[in-house]
């Protein structure tokens, strides 16, 4: 389901309640910048808190909302959730990476003449005579012409206008757009809830899978699911076969290993792949170096191989293996280098980290 047609989200109450607050403070803040984790709700939130906004004219009594409601939460069938779920809504627009009409793929950024179009409308009367508001869906993607047009309305905002970023990366946006926002941070969910969530939607998964999942979730249900989706937890086990008995290395295992990522059309499973050892990893390096609890322990002997390992090596040598692991994945989308020849070399590299 799609954040705009969603009704639920879960636990992100202070975050709900402080938008709340905003809003029936009389003084709402003209930008926001929604910032967190993937997959935890950000989105969701985002356009519950816009179509409060936009069904609030017309239900105000005496005020500006009237009776003070609850939450931002409108029942589905309320004609402003119909709409917005619909992408029909006149006084809203949502602005995300579009479609690139020379090659006929999807734009690896935010363009300049995206955010125009949504800076024209955000000065619009509103249709409908209450507010107009824009989402900035992945606001980290925009470049860096987007984002010098976004900052002009964010200098001078319009009256009854509203724009909402979100970003998981807010490091990323120009610093002069970060500090025209009101930042609120949406917390990664506790691990009761991904797995009660887990429970519910997804009944198929054994007890032991679903607390596989939930743990390398991190508290994002987005992450939740798309790796349920994606074969994460097969990958998981075999990944940890790997790992678990490092330095020594199973060659047959491993090359079956990456044949299975390098297969035309397995681009996913390898990125999935690529993010479970990066997570991995980067549990083992929080442990090593800050004493930073990694979580409950998915497979048995997981920390103590953590410990193990990292003791082979100073932590930044570990950092550097890290970053460069991560740049050689990153490149294999956009290079179309040979994803199984990438795997076994990084493999390869943290056998020669295990042996110290």
């Amino acid at each position: 389901m799609e954040p705009q047609e969603n009704p639920d989200l879960l636990g992100q109450e202070s975050a709900e309640r402080a938008l709340l607050e905003a809003a029936l403070s009389g003084r709402l803040a003209h930008a926001w910048l929604l910032s967190g984790p993937r997959g935890v709700g950000k989105a969701t939130l985002a356009y519950r808190f816009a179509r409060f906004l936009l069904a609030g004219e017309g239900a105000s009594q005496g005020g500006l909302f009237g009776e003070a409601p609850a939450g931002l939460a409108l029942d589905p069938a309320h004609p402003v959730f119909r709409r917005v779920a619909r992408g029909g809504h006149p006084d809203l627009r949502t602005i995300v990476r579009g479609i690139n009409p020379r090659t006929g793929r999807l734009r690896s950024e935010i363009v300049v003449d995206d955010v125009r179009d949504a800076v024209a409308f955000l000065r619009l009367t509103p249709a409908e005579g209450g507010w107009r508001v824009v989402i900035v869906d992945g606001a980290e993607d925009m470049n860096r012409n987007a984002g010098n047009a976004l900052l002009k309305v964010l200098e001078e905002p319009p009256p009854r206008a509203v724009l909402i970023l979100v970003s998981h990366a807010p490091g990323r946006l120009l610093p002069t757009v970060r500090s025209r926002c009101r930042r609120l941070d949406v917390k990664a969910l506790p691990p009761a809830i991904v797995d009660d969530w887990l429970s519910r939607r997804m009944t198929e998964l054994s007890e032991g899978d679903r607390a596989i999942v939930a743990g390398l979730a991190e508290g994002s249900i987005g992450r939740a699911l798309a790796l349920a989706e994606a074969g994460g937890i097969d990958l998981y086990r075999d990944l940890s076969e790997t790992l678990l008995v490092l330095p020594r290395l199973d060659a047959a295992a491993l090359y079956r290993f990456a044949d299975k990522l390098g297969r035309g059309g397995a681009d996913s499973t390898f990125r999935t792949a690529s993010e479970l050892l990066s997570g991995w990893l980067g549990r083992m390096l929080r442990m090593a170096t800050t004493g930073a609890d990694p979580g409950a322990e998915l497979l048995p002997g997981e920390l103590a191989c953590m410990r193990r390992l990292a003791r082979c090596e100073p932590a930044g040598n570990w950092v550097q293996f890290m970053e460069a692991m991560q740049r050689q994945f990153a490149l294999v989308d956009g290079l179309n280098l040979d994803r199984r020849q990438i795997w076994v070399a990084t493999i390869l590299g943290l056998q020669r980290m295990a042996r110290g």
